[in-house]
C-alpha cells in the first residue's frame, strides 16, 4: 500500500506539471440566472503539511505575514492542516513555535499527520493509527488547549476503517473545492498555469453551486481552497494567489462577499465544519485528478 500510494504521488505531480488544464466551463444563461439568487461565496483558505521547519526564509512564517498584511483583506485566518511528528515540520522545535503562532494570530491548527513522514492513513495499522491520531491530538490540544475537530487526510485518501477512527477521535474529514496544485514540495515547486488552473476548478465550483451543492453558512457559501505552506513559490506568491482567487471568481460570473475571505476564528471554524463530510459513503468531489485516483464515490 505504501508504495502504490508513493507511485500515485509521483503520477499527480506528473500530471500536474504536465500543463493538461482544460477551459473554464461556459457560463450559461439558466447558470447565469440561477446565480442572481445565490448568496455570495466567501473563500475559506486551508495549508497542508507545514509547518515548515527551515531557517532559511521561511515558506509558512511568510504565509502567515501574508495573511496577516495584505492589501486584498488584511488578517485573513486560515486552517493550518499540521505534521505534528515530522522532523520538516511540526516535530522541530522552530515548527512548534510556528503552530503557536497560528494558533496566537486567531487560526485553526487541523490534525494531517503524527508520523515522521507524509503517510497516508490507509497504509497504517489499526494501532499505529490509533497511535497517531492520539498522539497528533495530544499535539494540538498542548497548544490549543483542546483537542483538533478538523482533519484532512494525506493525499485526501481515506476508507470506512480510517473514517470510523477519524469519528472515534471527535475529528471531522474537510476535503476542498479549488487546489492551487502546490504539493510539489521536494521537486519543482512552480506553478506556471496558476491562473488557468483556479478558472476552471473555479468555474467548475460554479456549476456546483448553481445545481445547490454547497451550503450556505451565516449568509455566504464557504468556498475550501487548499495550498501548502512547506512550499516557498506559494509563500512569495501568497498575495498573488488571493487575487487569482478574485479573479476567478469574477471571470467565472461568481459573486464574492463584501469580505471575500473569513477574517474571524469562530465564523471561519463554523464554516469549515458545515463543509465536512458526515459519512465514510456520502459522495465527494476533489478537484483535478484526485477524484480518479481515490474512487472517492466508492468509500
Amino acid at each position: 500500500m505504501k508504495l502504490i500510494a508513493a507511485a500515485l504521488s509521483v503520477l499527480a505531480v506528473t500530471v500536474g506539471l504536465s500543463g493538461c488544464i482544460g477551459p473554464p466551463i461556459e457560463l450559461t444563461p439558466k447558470t447565469e440566472q440561477i446565480l442572481r439568487s445565490t448568496p455570495p461565496i466567501r473563500f475559506l483558505l486551508t495549508f497542508d503539511d507545514g509547518p515548515s521547519a527551515s531557517g532559511f526564509f521561511n515558506p509558512t512564517s511568510a504565509v502567515l505575514d501574508a495573511l496577516a498584511n495584505n492589501p486584498i483583506e488584511p488578517g485573513i485566518k486560515a486552517v493550518f492542516f499540521v505534521q505534528t511528528q515530522a522532523p520538516r515540520a511540526g516535530g522541530s522545535e522552530l515548527g512548534k513555535k510556528i503552530m503557536q503562532r497560528e494558533q496566537a494570530e486567531g487560526h485553526i491548527l487541523g490534525f494531517h499527520t503524527a508520523t515522521p513522514w507524509h503517510t497516508n492513513h490507509r497504509s497504517l495499522s489499526p494501532e499505529e493509527l490509533e497511535r497517531s491520531l492520539t498522539q497528533g491530538s495530544a499535539d494540538i490540544a498542548s497548544i490549543t488547549g483542546s483537542p483538533p475537530m478538523l482533519l484532512r487526510p494525506p493525499f485526501w485518501n481515506y476508507d470506512k476503517r480510517t473514517f470510523a477512527a477519524y469519528q472515534q477521535h471527535g475529528l471531522q474529514v474537510l476535503l476542498t473545492d479549488l487546489s492551487a496544485n502546490d504539493g510539489k514540495i521536494w521537486g519543482f515547486n512552480g506553478s506556471p498555469r496558476r491562473r488557468a488552473n483556479m478558472l476552471r476548478q473555479m468555474s467548475e465550483v460554479r456549476e456546483r453551486i448553481a445545481a445547490g451543492e454547497l451550503p450556505t453558512v451565516d449568509g455566504v457559501i464557504p468556498v475550501v481552497v487548499t495550498f501548502h505552506d512547506l512550499n516557498r513559490y506559494t509563500s512569495w506568491h501568497m498575495e498573488e494567489y488571493l487575487q487569482i482567487l478574485l479573479d476567478s471568481a469574477r471571470e467565472t460570473g461568481v459573486t464574492t462577499a463584501a469580505k471575500p475571505f473569513y477574517d474571524e476564528h469562530i465564523a471561519l471554524r463554523d464554516a469549515a465544519l458545515a463543509r465536512t463530510v458526515r459519512d465514510a459513503n456520502q459522495p465527494v468531489h476533489l478537484p483535478g485528478v484526485w477524484s480518479w485516483f481515490w474512487d472517492s464515490n466508492s468509500h
